[in-house]
């Protein structure tokens, strides 16, 4: 059994960091989908591939896999440096302003 664990982004209609701090263990495919001729629905014989396990550290998720025999890749995430700019968000309604207000 082959499995990945990875750190899933965040959802694009999200702004905020929320539901990004779990590890999730997803096991490969071990067959591929096959489509019913009569009403065109993809179905597979492998279950594993329903199952996706939630941990609260990588190294939570690196164990669970060697405990179990699972032979598991780990993905690592791409951060991002954050944006801030120094007056911030309040900047845009500051009474100190000398020059008209435009974006």
């Amino acid at each position: 059994m082959q499995a990945r664990i990875y750190q899933p982004a965040r959802n694009a209609m999200q702004s905020g960091m929320g539901k990004t701090k779990i590890w999730v263990l997803e096991f490969a495919p071990a067959s591929s989908r096959e489509i019913d001729p009569l009403m065109g629905w993809t179905s597979s014989s492998d279950t594993q591939a329903q199952v996706k396990l939630k941990f609260e550290s990588k190294e939570a998720a690196v164990e669970y896999a060697q405990d179990n025999g699972i032979g598991a890749q780990v993905f690592d995430p791409h951060t991002r440096k954050p944006i801030v700019r120094p007056g911030g968000y309040g900047e845009n309604f500051a009474t100190k302003r000398r020059g008209p207000w435009t974006h």
